[in-house]
């Protein structure tokens, strides 16, 4: 969790308990500690795959939200970044499923992988503010960021066999991405309407509520 000033680090105290249960879940910590049933990464990774492809088009409407609304050229740049590690991580979704002897193609969506590809597909609306997006698309990808960055560090008896999954969204380099969406978020929170503002608030708590459904989802738990 960052430390500052913005209206996301407001809201990240605020609301810390639901942040926590996004980032550090159960199943997070099970990988952490070595324990984790891997039954329940095989649910996930396909559950997962299902939703990246929806993420796609939701990235695409951020991204021309970000051409038509905001004031500063490098949002654009920042969220095309993102976007360009999109077709390599679907690429590596199905690599990763035929290891695990996962077919892709019979996988059918959770009823909470519905909810959450419904509500992207509601941000890419043409009334849903620049804003209110951009801060669910740093919510989004912040807590796979900070969840898989947890077990990489020193002392973790993360297994052998997922250290990628977790070096995938756990990195450095995915970290600064990250950072760099918090502060666009942040500039344009801060000049934001309240009702903007608030609308955006709601969007975070969903993808957080959402998340914690998703690794609940994973772990075989309704």
């Amino acid at each position: 969790m960052e430390v500052g000033g913005g209206v996301i680090e407001t809201w990240l105290r605020k609301h810390r308990m639901l942040y926590i249960r996004a980032t550090k879940h159960p199943l997070i910590l099970s990988i952490r500690d070595g324990t984790i049933d891997f039954s329940s990464f095989k649910r996930w990774l396909g559950q997962d795959y299902i939703f990246v492809r929806a993420f796609v088009p939701f990235s695409a409407s951020v991204l021309l939200k970000a051409c038509k609304e905001s004031d500063n050229s490098s949002d654009m740049e920042v969220i095309l970044g993102g976007m360009a590690s999109l077709n390599d991580e679907i690429a590596w979704f199905k690599k990763e499923a035929s290891k695990w002897g996962l077919e892709l193609s019979t996988i059918v969506p959770q009823k909470v992988n519905q909810e959450y590809c419904r509500f992207l597909e509601s941000l890419m609306s043409p009334q849903v503010e620049y804003t209110v997006a951009i801060t669910a698309f740093w919510a989004i990808e912040a807590v796979y960021q900070e969840g898989f960055a947890l077990c990489l560090q020193d002392g973790s008896k993360t297994p052998p066999e997922l250290k990628e999954t977790c070096q995938r969204w756990g990195n450095d380099g995915f970290g600064q991405y990250c950072r760099s969406l918090q502060n666009i978020a942040n500039r344009h929170l801060g000049k934001a309407p309240p009702d903007v503002v608030a609308r955006a608030e709601v969007a975070l708590l969903q993808v957080l509520e959402l998340e914690v459904e998703f690794w609940n989802m994973s772990q075989g738990k309704t």
